[in-house]
């Protein structure tokens, strides 16, 4: 309960009251249509309370209302007037039972701390609901220091008010289906032989990246953002003899925290690569980077055993399908499941009281000290509101606070099987069908374009691509000369994906065959071409490709998200193992309710495993089919057990885009 408004409310948002009137439309926030809270102005004329407008401008960059372009910092204050005037609205008190009292809004507060015998009466049971009066002196105290609880029950009264998990596009725990398969921490059965492996070793580092000429490029490749199932934002690859690779210290899927001080774990995809792509002679990143898998011995279990805390936390969800922002795992060498990481601005991350590494005991009283990660799903999901945690604190937490996830990440699980797949129909084609558009940044767009030319004009285009390119990517235009027919006619842009000319297919054509077809055709009184626009439908954000002219152009990473699947140039990828290795990689994405099929990505690579000596996966890359069957549709739920089943083998049909180049 708020000691400010006395009502349950999220932390980061605004109080709530009760007015004794109408309140007018000109003092409303046109945000959360409540009147409005610490108003600020926008240039354009527009007042919003501070919280909406700093919420809506992390996503956005523009005003909600007019939509014209518009930055946090271009706004202030409200006039002292206009603060005056919502301050002295009249408001009920919330505790209407024991209070009846009316009063300006600013005089809330202090009523409730001095004056109102309703919150009084609250405070003294949430008091004693936290410090019950011992019944004896055999009883057990109230805060357990031991390795294993006495008691699961968490008290109600322990309530913390916690903002809202931020809509990312990967599975919630909060929804039945486990959201993050992660073979990489794998709990198989072969039991005394196994190395003593614990958790994933990660290390935050802070690289000075140092450039002769400001704006050169860095040399990388990036993919993700919170825009994208991955959420983070993840090296794809290094180039050769750029500085990145130079300086040594990045590798493929190290995540990248922050760029010359800026946070960018939780920014979209082209804002990030703004970000990398801003030229000055020295680069300051922060980037976590996974180690693989640590060794304990037995000295070290000894030590983590002392000191040891049972922690009581309590969680408030809006709804029963609100996600809670946490992922759970398995380790090869603990019974029971872990928290690997908190989403930021989920839940669990804004209660703070939860931390990584902490081992989860119970869940609303549940014992869970052998549980599972989907075992604590399906309690979370059944949970109405108040999800109460009993978590066992340990020191020595190895993954770092500063990593952030950007994405809803939930639990996460996997062991190594002995039995074979179960036989499942197989699709014998190229092209794993899935929706063109699941990507909600942008969508395709086929168009004919039908030009009357002189003979001897040369359509005026670059194009890149070719089925011959490493990612097998389709013909796309990288530029549009002046001097050209296209360029007059002003149809065909840059980044658009080239099907046809003159009835000829250029879908299935190397770089070579495409640039000889567009050449012998172009020779012709009449040019037809059909062509695949990729339409942002965050126009407000501009790309950054208009902004960085000194970059050599080619499509951002997301662009080809909104690519058809029949335009999809698929591989496969086949993994071998040993009995007691993990697979070594883990994935996001899949079908849930509410947001409908997403494609399984590849999140991380984890260094030692098969999937990082393989060197053919990479981060970023889409997972259309396992051992053949279709992905497409499956819940986590449903794609777990392919993947838990394969000993030795598996095979994994892939489609892999070349990230952004920054």
């Amino acid at each position: 309960l708020c000691c400010e408004c006395g009502q349950f409310h999220l932390l980061l948002d605004n109080h709530l009251y009760n007015f004794q009137d109408e309140v007018d439309d000109e003092l409303i926030c046109h945000i959360c249509l409540q009147p409005l809270l610490q108003p600020m102005d926008t240039p354009c004329g527009h007042t919003y309370c501070f919280k909406c407008l700093e919420n809506f401008m992390q996503e956005y960059n523009f005003c909600p209302m007019d939509r014209k372009k518009l930055s946090f910092q271009q706004c202030h204050k409200s006039s002292l007037l206009v603060r005056n005037l919502l301050d002295k609205l009249v408001v009920f008190c919330p505790f209407k039972a024991e209070c009846e009292q009316t009063m300006q809004r600013s005089e809330l507060e202090a009523h409730l701390q001095n004056r109102c015998p309703g919150f009084k009466k609250y405070k003294s049971e949430l008091q004693r609901k936290k410090n019950p009066v011992p019944k004896g002196k055999d009883d057990p105290p109230a805060k357990v220091e031991t390795n294993t609880p006495k008691d699961p029950e968490v008290p109600s009264g322990g309530s913390s008010l916690v903002a809202e998990s931020s809509g990312a596009a990967v599975v919630s725990l909060g929804t039945a289906e486990p959201g993050l398969v992660n073979p990489a921490f794998e709990e198989t059965e072969e039991g005394e032989n196994l190395p003593q492996r614990t958790s994933l070793v990660a290390e935050t580092t802070t690289i000075e990246i140092h450039r002769e000429d400001p704006e050169e490029e860095l040399g990388m490749r990036i993919v993700g953002g919170k825009d994208t199932p991955l959420g983070n934002i993840v090296v794809q690859e290094v180039l050769r003899d750029s500085v990145v690779a130079a300086d040594g210290r990045i590798a493929p899927g190290d995540h990248i925290l922050e760029v010359n001080g800026v946070n960018i774990s939780s920014v979209t995809h082209c804002q990030a690569v703004s970000f990398l792509r801003h030229p000055g002679p020295v680069l300051h990143l922060m980037v976590l980077q996974e180690k693989g898998f640590s060794n304990r011995t037995a000295q070290q279990d000894a030590t983590s055993a002392t000191n040891r805390e049972v922690i009581h936390v309590t969680l408030i969800k809006r709804d029963r399908s609100e996600p809670l922002g946490i992922k759970l795992i398995r380790k090869t060498d603990e019974a029971g499941i872990f928290i690997l990481d908190l989403l930021e601005g989920g839940l669990a991350a804004k209660n703070g009281k939860l931390s990584r590494n902490d081992r989860v005991l119970s869940i609303n009283g549940q014992d869970l000290r052998q549980g599972t990660p989907e075992a604590a799903a399906q309690i979370i999901q059944s949970s109405d509101s108040r999800v109460n945690f009993v978590v066992l604190r340990q020191p020595g937490v190895q993954l770092p606070d500063s990593v952030e996830d950007g994405s809803t990440s939930n639990s996460s699980s996997s062991s190594n099987g002995g039995s074979p797949v179960h036989h499942r129909r197989r699709l014998d084609q190229n092209h794993y069908r899935r929706k063109s558009n699941y990507q909600k940044g942008y969508v395709s767009h086929e168009k004919t374009v039908a030009i009357k030319k002189e003979p001897k004009e040369s359509l005026g285009i670059t194009i890149g691509g070719g089925r011959d390119n490493k990612n097998k990517l389709p013909i796309y235009v990288t530029s549009v000369q002046p001097i050209g027919c296209l360029f007059r006619d002003g149809r065909i842009k840059r980044g658009d994906v080239l099907l046809s000319i003159n009835g000829i297919d250029l879908t299935h054509l190397n770089y070579y065959e495409a640039v000889s077809a567009l050449k012998s055709n172009a020779a012709s009184h009449s040019v037809v071409l059909k062509a695949l626009e990729i339409l942002s439908l965050n126009s407000p954000e501009p790309s950054p490709d208009t902004k960085e002219q000194g970059f050599s152009w080619s499509p951002l990473w997301i662009t080809w998200l909104g690519l058809p699947s029949y335009l999809h140039c698929c591989q496969d990828i086949v993994l071998s193992k040993g009995n007691l290795e993990s697979w070594g990689f883990s994935i996001v994405g899949g079908f849930e309710e509410s947001k409908g099929n997403q494609p399984f990505f590849i999140k991380t690579i984890v260094p030692g495993t098969p999937a990082f000596r393989d060197r053919k996966l990479k981060c970023g890359d889409e997972i259309v089919a396992v051992n053949g069957v279709p992905a497409i549709g499956m819940s986590n739920s449903e794609l777990i057990p392919m993947l838990k089943e394969q000993r030795n083998k598996v095979t994994l049909t892939v489609v892999s885009w070349p990230g952004s180049l920054v």
